[in-house]
């Protein structure tokens, strides 16, 4: 498995080099990313890549000082649950 930044998404793609997942974002100025979608293949659900994706959007956020708002469903859950993010979540 290997997570690759494009324009406005990272990429999930399996070993066969085949993508599986992606998670999208839009930036609202220079200081905010909105991530809007995050989706895994249902044939790997459950192993926990989706959250490594939303990972992946928090650690360009603290590299860029960006503040992140969740609009995707399965973003805002893994905010809610993760206090760790609080410090790129836009309040």
């Amino acid at each position: 498995m290997e997570i690759r930044e494009e324009e406005n998404r990272f990429v999930l793609f399996n070993d066969e080099n085949q993508e599986i997942g992606e998670m999208t974002w839009s930036n609202a100025g220079d200081k905010m990313m909105i991530i809007d979608h995050t989706f895994v293949d249902p044939t790997y659900r459950g192993q926990k890549l989706a959250e490594k994706l939303v990972l992946n959007g928090v650690e360009k956020a603290r590299r860029e000082g960006k503040k992140i708002i969740p609009l995707c469903p399965f973003a805002k859950k893994e905010f809610d649950t993760k206090p760790e993010y609080g410090d790129v979540l836009r309040k």
